[in-house]
């Protein structure tokens, strides 16, 4: 039996990569979760991989795969959050998607592993402006998208006027509430606050 050497040839199958090569998804979400945790625990400052990989159950070599530094590692996940923005409300009305959007982000803000982390990263961002560029980016633009949704609504029933700031827009929905959860980290809110709120942040908004 013959065989054409100078035929084409069946391409070797690519073996899939083992080991090393691979990088579980589920493995780097535990150790996402452990950077969450480790934060709310004992801070920025006192965090370490050996910790992280602890509490996700992994080896230090499993964290170092993918983040070469604490430092990088923690500025991954706070980006992370910018896109992981709350969804629009879409209730019909601008009040009724503020009051909604602020009962949600009131009990996001209110959350132990939220209430410890924002501050103590706000504290490292003061010194370190790789943290603050990170946070900002975070807070901002995970807010951004919902307020313009909420305020292009708006515009569009007639309950604003067309082509208002959305920048103050921005400052006016959220910044009330982050002042008074997360600033002055006020335990509880007053009772009929959220409602107060929304009424007061609707009229600002038709004033613009």
């Amino acid at each position: 039996m013959t065989t054409n050497a100078d035929g084409p040839q069946p391409r070797p199958r690519r073996r899939a990569p083992a080991g090393a090569a691979v990088l579980r998804a589920d493995v780097t979400e535990a150790i996402r979760a452990a950077v969450f945790e480790e934060l709310a625990a004992v801070g920025y400052a006192r965090m370490s991989i050996e910790g992280i990989a602890r509490r996700a159950g992994v080896g230090k070599t499993a964290v170092y795969r993918r983040w070469r530094s604490k430092l990088h590692l923690v500025l991954d996940v706070v980006s992370a959050l910018a896109v992981q923005g709350l969804p629009t409300p879409d209730t019909g009305s601008l009040e009724g998607d503020l009051r909604l959007l602020y009962e949600v982000s009131s009990r996001a803000l209110r959350h132990p592993v939220a209430s410890q982390i924002l501050p103590d990263l706000q504290a490292e961002a003061a010194r370190n402006p790789e943290i603050a560029e990170a946070l900002q980016k975070a807070l901002r633009e995970g807010q951004d998208g919902v307020a313009s949704g909420i305020v292009a609504a708006a515009e569009q029933r007639g309950e604003l006027r067309a082509g208002i700031d959305h920048d103050l827009a921005l400052d006016l929905i959220s910044g009330p509430l982050y002042w008074r959860s997360v600033v002055i980290r006020s335990p509880k809110l007053p009772k009929d606050y959220l409602a107060s709120l929304t009424r007061a942040t609707a009229g600002a908004l038709r004033a613009l």
